[in-house]
């Protein structure tokens, strides 16, 4: 198993305060492995990221919600996110991963919607957590039956060639890390188009995160902004933002946190557009009191 980096231990605040109840739309629970032993086959292991770290980082950065996303070294053990969500609290909640619909009885789901987790990530093939065909309608069907959303973390080449599995579903479909797009190839990227194309369709939402990989020109990651942008003014109503902490599967030094978010203030130097990504569109899509 390869070794990967750890997060910044020492957040900073962002340059400019968020707006009160910001939610940072993708956080991760690893460790310690004592603990939270990591799956058999597991493709990856993080260093130790509790939500205790988290905590602090999200009071360091001013943010009050965050979600909790269960990552592919448990599979559809989600003990690490069910521990979690005790420690953060009510302003809190969390993603399963798909996987659980294979491998967990309906008592465990039940108790994942009772503790909060409200969505169900269905992880990119290189990480090892794949459903077959007729396993992925399956779970389909049971995020429907509970009322979740759909979460979908795009292969590395980008989510233009995995969208016809989930563009014709009617629930909502959170599309992570701006679909993974190739910035060298600007707006008529296939991905791009696809992305905004879904966009207009009105169950179709975009989490701005992980612009350290997606950017080719490195920090402060200005090569992104264009296509951030043109998610904005494709649905402004739909558009979240996630910190990705504690960034898995890091070969590079991962960001600070603060640095993220001052990426995302560039992008968005209207306040109101701000209250919008950070505070109205996650809470209603996740289910907070505005």
């Amino acid at each position: 198993m390869a070794t990967y980096l750890p997060f910044d231990p020492n957040p900073r605040a962002p340059r400019e305060k968020p707006p009160a109840l910001t939610c940072d739309s993708q956080f991760h629970v690893l460790g310690p492995r004592e603990t939270y032993p990591v799956r058999p086959g597991a493709v990856y292991e993080m260093p130790t990221a509790t939500i205790e770290a988290a905590l602090r980082m999200h009071r360091a950065l001013g943010i009050e919600r965050g979600i909790i996303v269960q990552p592919t070294t448990y599979g559809a053990d989600h003990s690490a996110t069910l521990d979690g969500l005790k420690v953060a609290g009510t302003n809190y909640k969390a993603c399963a991963n798909a996987i659980v619909f294979n491998e967990a009885d309906d008592a465990y789901i039940a108790k994942l919607d009772a503790a909060g987790v409200k969505g169900a990530r269905f992880t990119r093939a290189g990480l090892g957590v794949k459903l077959d065909p007729k396993d992925f309608e399956r779970a389909i069907a049971r995020v429907k039956e509970l009322g979740w959303y759909v979460k979908v973390q795009p292969e590395t080449d980008g989510f233009a060639a995995s969208a016809p599995q989930y563009e014709n579903l009617k629930m909502p479909v959170i599309i992570d890390h701006m679909g993974r797009p190739d910035v060298t190839k600007g707006l008529d990227e296939p991905t791009v188009r696809k992305v905004v194309e879904l966009l207009n369709r009105g169950n179709f939402w975009v989490m701005l995160s992980l612009v350290e990989k997606t950017s080719k020109a490195g920090p402060p990651w200005d090569d992104v902004i264009p296509i951030a942008r043109a998610y904005i003014e494709a649905a402004p109503d739909r558009i979240i933002w996630g910190s990705d902490w504690p960034h898995p599967v890091s070969v590079k030094q991962p960001p600070n946190e603060g640095d993220l978010m001052d990426f995302l203030f560039r992008c968005v130097p209207d306040a109101a557009e701000r209250q919008r990504i950070l505070v109205d569109n996650p809470a209603q899509l996740f289910g907070y009191a505005t």
